[in-house]
């Protein structure tokens, strides 16, 4: 497919107005001034088409090489038909544009995706207290998509949901559902137990562990599951304040799971008991 900035026009460059401020958007700050961010990879695009297609947000603009609209020409198509620019631009551009080894020449600039803070009628919330890892909160934004919870929140001094890693770690998930960030824990943890939901702290030095819990009818409960960074776990001050604390039992010779495998089995299992149950 052969598309160009204008009819006759050559593709954008890295120097190109439009390009330069769309590069702004790689780091938080120009995200947080232009409350735009940049999506990724054809299937981050795709779900920001249909994201946008359900009036949820905007996709402003996507930029393409020549070479990646051949290779997705539905792509180009459907954000044609939706009315998003469809801007040609060089290998160069493209890398500018990316936060990859191998760029994939498909970018594109959409309003951001974090909504205010409202957890009414949620049942099952994913809490990241100060996870700065983009790729782990990516992949737990992914994992909290696949088991159905109702929101994500990013509380305390966590990644930004827009970095261009946790974007695509989530491979299209954070066009999926609620995701809200909060510096105010507390403001957090109000609005959780506001909504009804039971605070349950991922804590690997639990005395109590997710099977004993589960047996016991508990995941059955609105819940809202709090992880920490992987570093460092959750502060021993924030377990104290939350309902309860659970570990994930280890019944071999590994000394701890990693945050996105512990926040898939513990979501998973609230996901289980309470679908099994209403």
């Amino acid at each position: 497919m052969s598309i160009a900035p204008r009819p006759g026009d050559a593709p954008f460059t890295e120097r190109t107005p439009r390009v330069v401020a769309a590069r702004r958007l790689t780091r938080r700050p120009g995200r947080d001034r232009a409350g735009r961010f940049l999506a990724e990879g054809a299937q981050a695009v795709r779900e920001a088409l249909a994201w946008a297609s359900a009036g949820r947000g905007r996709v402003h603009e996507l930029f393409v090489t020549p070479a990646a609209a051949d290779r997705n020409p539905e792509l180009v198509r459907a954000a044609i038909d939706a009315g998003v620019p469809v801007s040609a631009v060089t290998d160069k551009a493209a890398s500018a544009l990316s936060e990859t080894v191998t760029p994939q020449g498909v970018v594109a600039v959409c309003d951001l995706v974090e909504v205010p803070l409202s957890l009414t009628g949620a049942r099952l919330v994913a809490v990241l207290h100060g996870v700065t890892d983009p790729g782990n909160a990516g992949t737990v934004v992914r994992v909290a998509d696949a088991a159905g919870a109702d929101a994500v929140v990013f509380a305390g001094d966590a990644v930004d949901p827009h970095n261009g890693k946790c974007v695509r770690a989530s491979t299209g998930s954070v066009f999926h559902l609620p995701i809200s960030r909060s510096r105010s824990a507390d403001e957090v943890f109000a609005a959780c137990r506001a909504a009804g939901l039971r605070l349950v702290a991922a804590d690997g030095y639990a005395d109590e562990d997710l099977v004993t819990a589960d047996l016991r009818g508990d995941l059955e409960r609105p819940t809202a599951w709090v992880f920490g960074s992987e570093a460092h776990g959750l502060p021993d001050e924030v377990v104290a304040t939350l309902d309860t604390a659970l570990k994930v039992p280890i019944y071999g010779g590994a000394e701890s799971l990693n945050l996105a495998t512990a926040a898939a089995v513990c979501l998973y299992a609230s996901a289980r008991a309470q679908r099994t149950t209403h």
